[in-house]
């Protein structure tokens, strides 16, 4: 069900399951986390994640599971926040492309995900109390942080779907774009992020992430950057990045960290 391909410092990582929405069972996780892995010891420079067909992920494949014995810790606890983990503090820039189905453990990888380009038939929501279920996978996080309260419950009373447009209308996401054009937009920005100062990428996608999960004020957020700023100071890159601007030049980075 999943698939991994790598062309030009760019993996793609595809989920391949269009007859039932790109679900995800157990071992589809355990795909999914091993193909991070292997795109990481590839040392890319950029990822993106896609759904085959109609959907990029409905959430989690249910069709088997007996809610009797259904180990529901086991499943969000042991393998798909370590996932969402891994996806979240992956070495280098990461897009996916949300289109159709965005919803549950489909959802959890899109926040993840540093940038979302997004269809504008996409649905996302919480259409879970039909099952009896909560919202999961971040999801909660998410609607909070940029809806509010009021919306956030809004959305999980009613199960009401967002679209794409709306979604990034509302701050979820990172641009819109017609069905048939979102998946090469978001091609052609990895493929441009590939070729950046990937170091400086992963200092900010740090310094995002620390300002999101622990909430750091200003002055301990610019003391980060100060303390990013001088560790970048004897990369290639940074060396390359001045030395194209006072040569009126286009750069060409490598992408590594430590000067040789």
């Amino acid at each position: 069900m999943i698939e991994l391909s790598i062309e030009n410092n760019v993996a793609e990582i595809l989920l391949n399951a269009p007859e039932k929405l790109n679900a995800l069972d157990e071992g589809a996780l355990r795909e999914l986390d091993s193909a991070y892995r292997e795109a990481e010891t590839a040392r890319v420079r950029a990822l993106l994640l896609r759904g085959e067909g109609r959907a990029f992920c409905a959430g989690r494949d249910i069709s088997h599971v007996n809610p009797a014995d259904d180990d529901v810790l086991g499943y969000l606890d042991v393998i798909v926040m370590p996932l969402l983990k891994r996806i979240s503090t992956f070495p280098a820039p990461t897009f996916a492309v949300a289109h159709g189905a965005c919803l549950g453990a489909g959802l959890g990888l899109l926040i993840a995900t540093d940038v979302v380009y997004v269809a504008e038939t996409a649905r996302i929501g919480s259409p879970f109390a039909k099952l009896g279920a909560t919202l999961d996978s971040g999801g909660h996080a998410l609607f909070y942080e940029r809806l509010g309260a009021h919306r956030t419950l809004d959305l999980i009373y009613t199960g009401r779907l967002m679209s794409g447009a709306e979604a990034v209308t509302a701050g979820l996401f990172s641009r819109v774009f017609p069905d048939d054009e979102v998946l090469e937009a978001t091609r052609a920005v990895a493929r441009t992020a590939a070729t950046g100062p990937t170091q400086a990428f992963i200092a900010s996608k740090a310094m995002v992430r620390g300002l999101r999960d622990t909430r750091l004020g200003l002055w301990q957020s610019l003391s980060e950057e100060n303390r990013a700023q001088a560790a970048l100071c004897d990369s290639p890159d940074y060396h390359e990045g001045f030395a194209a601007f006072q040569q009126k030049r286009e750069p060409h980075f490598t992408g590594k960290l430590l000067a040789p």
